[in-house]
């Protein structure tokens, strides 16, 4: 079966339909847990969107309470779970093209959500659409599973597993080709003050994101100064009643793909205010691998530990801290929190581990690995890019035997969680290609 050709003919359909769910805001609103829209109208309507489109297509389909959707096809005692995400983090930052436009332009579609993980989740609906149109018969079940909070607190697929089987095996479409088979633990800390504060400090939106933005307001007159610091470090910003300085977006499995305003704001105020939580994102977390602290960590395999300063929030008598922490395997976590209790309490703050989730590592020789990459590598002719591991969360952890595959490819600029997010057509184009051909040796 030519699995390329059939994406290829589904193109304009596909482009339709994948534009129509990327024009949804489906940016979490917290509502009361009983309503219809227990995670917002946005997250609400994009569910429903992908559930009719599914059964219009002819599969079955299941709500769990609002919060998790499934989307069915085939027969068997065993599963094979895709997981995939319609709820996407704030639009943040300068955007040339509106956020929720899916605007198409230069063989791209614009649009937060369109890589992460809106488009990549119509490619895999495509995919199974593909193997009912060619009258393939599964062997096992193929089931689309799609969460709602994946960017927050995953609250939607822990019910939906509460509820429903778990798959033998599966993948999610939220990361990169040719195929990740490894996850960090990602970790968010809390360092708290309660001392009096003279002056006013907010940045951040999410842990999961390199704060953009960040504004103060200080008793100092330090406009000149300010001035001379935008023209030095080539930022932008502007001096009045408030501070305010603007960085880049960026997903914090890498903050060092984005420009964390809340830190470069900090380095500066340090020059005019004891404050301790100023003094302590300047002098020690300006660095993302925690060097200053003098607690960085490489594993061979997974990489550094790193660390998103994702929120500095000072106000009155209260003042937080937030971090998320991107961790390896072979990591002392237990011997780097008593260190950085220690080095904080120096500056008077109080550490507070908020969540934790630990690595997820599935060996590379596993005959799933070894599927999913023989249907990369059938449909691109790449066999050199080689399978690796990253800093990012997907739902891929969720399952006991599960990787994270696709949608960007080798090369391709990692823009999620960034202004001007997009997704190259092609790609999707393909990667519909690699799910429907990964999705027929896997159940036939």
């Amino acid at each position: 079966m030519d699995f390329l050709k059939e994406a290829k003919k589904n193109e304009p359909k596909f482009l339709r339909h994948a534009c129509e769910l990327l024009q949804i805001d489906s940016v979490l609103v917290e509502t009361p847990e009983s309503s219809d829209a227990p995670f917002g109208p946005g997250i609400r309507q994009s569910l429903d969107y992908i559930l009719k489109l599914a059964r219009k297509f002819g599969f079955k389909t299941r709500d769990i309470g609002h919060v998790a959707g499934e989307i069915e096809y085939g027969e068997g005692d065993e599963i094979i779970g895709v997981l995939c995400h319609v709820d996407v983090v704030p639009a943040a930052g300068e955007w040339k093209y509106p956020p929720f436009g899916a605007t198409v332009e230069n063989g791209r579609i614009y649009g937060r959500g369109s890589s992460d993980d809106k488009g990549p989740a119509m490619a895999a609906l495509y995919a199974l659409k593909i193997l009912k149109d060619l009258n393939f018969e599964p062997n096992k079940r193929i089931r689309l599973i799609i969460g709602t909070d994946e960017e927050t607190s995953w609250r939607g697929i822990k019910k939906y597993f509460e509820k429903c089987e778990m798959p033998t095996m599966g993948f999610s479409p939220d990361a990169g080709f040719p195929l990740i088979y490894g996850e960090k633990g990602i970790m968010s800390i809390d360092l708290t003050s309660d001392r009096i504060n003279d002056l006013f400090v907010k940045s951040g939106v999410r842990y999961n994101v390199v704060p953009d933005f960040a504004e103060a307001k200080m008793e100092t007159d330090a406009k000149a100064d300010f001035a001379a610091f935008l023209s030095e470090t080539g930022l932008k910003g502007e001096y009045g009643d408030l501070i305010k300085l603007a960085g880049k977006n960026a997903h914090a499995m890498e903050p060092d793909n984005g420009i964390n305003a809340a830190i470069k704001l900090c380095m500066f105020l340090s020059r005019y205010t004891k404050n301790n939580l100023v003094q302590f994102v300047a002098q020690k977390l300006s660095d993302s691998r925690f060097r200053d602290l003098g607690l960085a960590f490489s594993d061979p395999e997974m990489g550094d530990l790193t660390v998103n300063v994702a929120f500095v929030e000072i106000r009155n008598f209260e003042g937080r801290i937030g971090l998320n922490l991107r961790y390896p395997i072979n990591w002392d976590k237990e011997g780097f929190l008593r260190k950085l209790i220690l080095k904080s309490k120096e500056f008077g703050l109080t550490v507070k581990v908020v969540s934790d989730q630990v690595p997820h590592y599935v060996d590379k020789n596993d005959p799933l690995i070894k599927t999913l990459h023989e249907a990369y590598v059938k449909v691109t002719g790449d066999d050199k890019s080689e399978i690796k591991t990253i800093g990012g969360g997907t739902y891929g952890r969720a399952l006991k035997k599960g990787v994270a595959f696709g949608p960007l490819f080798p090369g391709r600029e990692e823009v999620a969680h960034q202004a001007d997010e997009y997704v190259v057509i092609d790609d999707l184009i393909a990667a519909m290609a690699i799910y429907a051909t990964a999705l027929y040796e896997l159940s036939k």
